[in-house]
């Protein structure tokens, strides 16, 4: 099934069918592209991923980006195994201890919910066309001196759950839509599974990132300030 064109995301990788809300953060260019301080106190780092039951052939069935402040560093696919490194800030960090610790969890993460993806294919879809899952992970260092992170899927670009790493607590999008009812929120394995990636590995990532922040901007300081502000 061909997505629309405005769902259509071309970032290094083949075209990859990704849902609204993951494509409107534009990729491009670190350097200069949040110089301001203001963009600097409000630094994100997000993780959007595109899963399907049964790949095309030559195809991988799992992408994912790596993406700062809606900028790409990293991109990955299954079919390689390989976290590449995309513009300037993604050269920078490959040669950082934590490259291949993320690349172990994302790749778990990625294997967790293909697993759960065939399931649900089995137990409620017949039809013969793939099922994909949409996802992203976001942890960001917000004005308010609080690193926070969420979690938000889509079967088939259609939102479904959201997910608060803080409270374990997921909520159904619409609430009244029941055919996924219990097929992520009802495991509770994966629910701490997310926790501890967003919890704990995600914040040493982003405190990763915030140590090479400056150096990419040209600035002095901005990145002190978040790391003291959110992580001391």
């Amino acid at each position: 099934m061909q997505p629309p064109a405005a769902t259509r995301f071309i970032l290094g990788l083949p075209v990859l069918l990704l849902v609204p809300w993951v494509t409107a953060a534009a990729a491009g260019s670190v350097v200069g592209a949040a110089s301001s301080r203001r963009e600097t106190h409000a630094l994100s780092l997000s993780y959007s991923f595109n899963i399907t039951s049964r790949a095309r052939p030559g195809q991988p069935w799992c992408e994912i980006q790596g993406l700062v402040n809606g900028n790409q560093f990293l991109s990955y696919d299954c079919r390689s195994k390989e976290v590449k490194p995309v513009g300037p800030l993604g050269m920078k960090l490959k040669d950082t201890a934590f490259w291949e610790r993320q690349k172990e969890t994302l790749e778990d993460l990625v294997e967790e919910l293909r697993r759960k993806l065939l399931d649900i294919k089995t137990g409620i879809f017949t039809k013969s066309h793939p099922l994909t899952l949409q996802g992203r992970l976001m942890y960001e260092c917000g004005p308010d001196r609080h690193p926070r992170g969420s979690w938000q899927f889509a079967f088939n670009e259609q939102i479904t759950h959201r997910f608060d790493p803080e409270t374990g607590n997921w909520t159904m999008v619409p609430p009244e839509d029941q055919r996924f009812q219990g097929t992520l929120d009802g495991d509770g394995e994966l629910t701490g599974f997310l926790m501890r990636i967003s919890n704990g590995d995600c914040k040493g990532w982003l405190q990763q990132v915030l140590e090479h922040w400056d150096e990419m901007l040209e600035t002095t300081g901005n990145s002190e300030d978040c790391m003291e502000r959110c992580f001391s």
